[in-house]
């Protein structure tokens, strides 16, 4: 049988009977835009992540824009952040009329704090770290640069809902922290959603505003706001999958486990162990392959399933070289070594024991057949 890289059809099966219960719940009130379930869901987060304020929104991407909105990103102002990641975290920026200021990264393919301090200027207005894949930033160095020159920091914890550094979950050590709830995610919806914390309580408020076009009350508008409201249902699927979540990254970090053990002695590749004060929630597995490409439809023959995520630099794609001057990428010298040799592994909570024993298998067999063909060519 095929292996898939997620399984989101199973994932639907197994709570069929709950999510048809709570349509019915919804539809019997008639809430549909706001309601019972956001403000439970908003409270759940605040008391899973110990953070004073949640705001549920319709995506990540937009938890992004207002947060930057909110800390006072405008038009011509720098946004430092890292040039391996989703294209929405830098198209947040660009939306406010900001520049994107990328820094390199460090081995685990998040943001360098060694590189960050050279890029700040006087037009820097924020640092958004990514904690990409599920693995958290070196949050001690960046809030030391952020104390230093008086820079706050958004955090774009959207694959990271669960990770910890120095037992402090992500998203909370900034000004703002953003999350998604894409289908995709460790916690996530049957749609597009997403959310934004903080401990600030006028932010945390002035994006209930601009959330719902700015509207006070059914009749006072006090600011030009955004359609970015989370709907009902969304959240009431997220309030049902809340109570898996812990469980959800246990499997995750017990599979992850799984692969190490597998492939532990396998030089061609390098894999995402944790550092000293991580805990990451594995949203993806990604490894550094030598081959990758060709690992890759080797095992797509083999019918199992792969990601990249991502093969290309954000400064690399047209969006961005439409808009700005072309970067010379040896200039992120680990950047540029990262999309080369990335690969992602299924390491989804249905994957089984044995599935990962043969993913693994095919690894070694690989680069065993590999290496065996380039000896008999050198002889």
């Amino acid at each position: 049988m095929p292996i898939p890289y997620v399984n989101l059809t199973k994932q639907a099966e197994s709570q069929k009977k709950e999510i048809l219960d709570l349509l019915n719940r919804i539809i019997k009130k008639g809430q549909f835009v706001g309601g019972y379930e956001i403000d439970k869901f908003e409270k759940n987060i605040c008391k899973l992540i110990n953070v004073k304020h949640c705001v549920a929104l319709n995506s990540g991407t937009d938890a992004l824009t207002l947060g930057l909105h909110l800390i006072g990103v405008k038009k011509g102002d720098e946004v430092i952040t890292t040039p391996n990641s989703f294209i929405a975290s830098a198209a947040a920026i660009v939306h406010l009329g900001a520049v994107p200021i990328f820094v390199d990264i460090c081995n685990d393919g998040n943001i360098d704090p060694k590189d960050l301090i050279k890029k700040i200027s006087k037009k820097t207005k924020a640092i958004m770290p990514v904690h990409l894949s599920g693995r958290p930033c070196k949050m001690d160095k960046i809030i030391s640069i952020s104390k230093k020159y008086k820079i706050p920091i958004i955090e774009d914890a959207a694959q990271a809902i669960g990770t910890k550094f120095k037992n402090k979950f992500v998203g909370t050590f900034g000004k703002v922290g953003c999350f998604s709830a894409h289908p995709l995610k460790n916690l996530n919806a049957m749609g597009d959603s997403g959310y934004l914390v903080t401990d600030d309580k006028i932010i945390a408020n002035k994006i209930k505003l601009l959330r719902n076009h700015g509207i006070k009350n059914r009749n006072d508008i006090t600011d030009f706001g955004y359609v970015s409201r989370m709907d009902n249902f969304q959240a009431g699927i997220l309030n049902l999958r809340l109570k898996k979540l812990k469980s959800i990254i246990a499997k995750r970090r017990t599979n992850a486990k799984l692969y190490f053990q597998n492939l532990k002695k396998l030089k061609e590749i390098k894999l995402p162990y944790e550092e000293k004060n991580q805990f990451n929630s594995f949203h993806t597995f990604i490894i550094l392959a030598n081959k990758r490409d060709k690992l890759k439809n080797y095992l797509e023959k083999k019918k199992i399933s792969t990601a990249i995520h991502y093969p290309k630099l954000i400064f690399d794609q047209k969006a961005y070289t439409n808009k700005f001057k072309k970067i010379n990428s040896k200039h992120y010298p680990n950047s540029k070594y990262y999309v080369s040799n990335i690969l992602t592994l299924p390491i989804n909570e249905f994957i089984t024991k044995n599935e990962i024993k043969k993913i693994s298998n095919e690894i070694i067999n690989f680069y065993n057949f590999i290496n065996a063909k380039n000896s008999r060519q050198h002889f």
